[in-house]
């Protein structure tokens, strides 16, 4: 019974991440509990990554927040940490926004930590790997990747880690 409830219940989990059909369906928690749905974001462009406070990308916080200070009115920029690759954001919720904000003075917002990989991927990740859009598809491949959607919460367009939040590629895209 229990192993059969299981199953309905991951095949449920697995339809409802597919139903999707843009960004404004998913709700998320902050790193301090926070519950906000992406509806709220209606009309601007969203920028996510995946975050990694022990990651060779992690001085991309830097960037991000830059991008958030001069193009904010534009665009909503949520990190999402994740510990998925090489172990490097081990830390709990209330350590990771502490080493954001005094290592990186970071003010965009901030998601708890969720995993964007692997068969406990977060609904909104399974969605965001799964869109076609004119970059590519599938899934991440490592920290600081970026997925770029319009204002209607369409993805536009998705970004390995080594293409900077300050790149002309993606700035180009506010």
């Amino acid at each position: 019974m229990k192993t059969t409830l299981f199953f309905i219940t991951l095949n449920l989990f697995a339809m409802t991440a597919i139903s999707q059909t843009s960004i404004h369906d998913f709700k998320f928690n902050t790193l301090d509990g926070v519950e906000k749905s992406f509806s709220e974001f209606a009309g601007k462009k969203i920028l996510i990554v995946n975050t990694a406070s022990k990651c060779g990308y992690t001085p991309q916080y830097k960037e991000l927040q830059a991008v958030h200070e001069k193009y904010g009115d534009k665009v909503v920029i949520i990190g999402f940490p994740a510990n998925n690759f090489g172990k490097q954001e081990p830390g709990s919720n209330e350590e990771i926004a502490e080493f954001c904000e005094k290592n990186y003075g970071v003010t965009f917002l901030m998601a708890e930590k969720v995993s964007v990989a692997g068969s406990d991927i977060h609904p909104l990740f399974k969605w965001l790997t799964s869109q076609e859009n004119p970059s590519f598809t599938g899934s991440i491949k490592w920290n600081f990747e970026k997925f770029l959607l319009d204002g209607t919460g369409k993805l536009m367009a998705r970004f390995r880690s080594g293409v900077k939040p300050d790149d002309k590629e993606i700035l180009d895209l506010l």
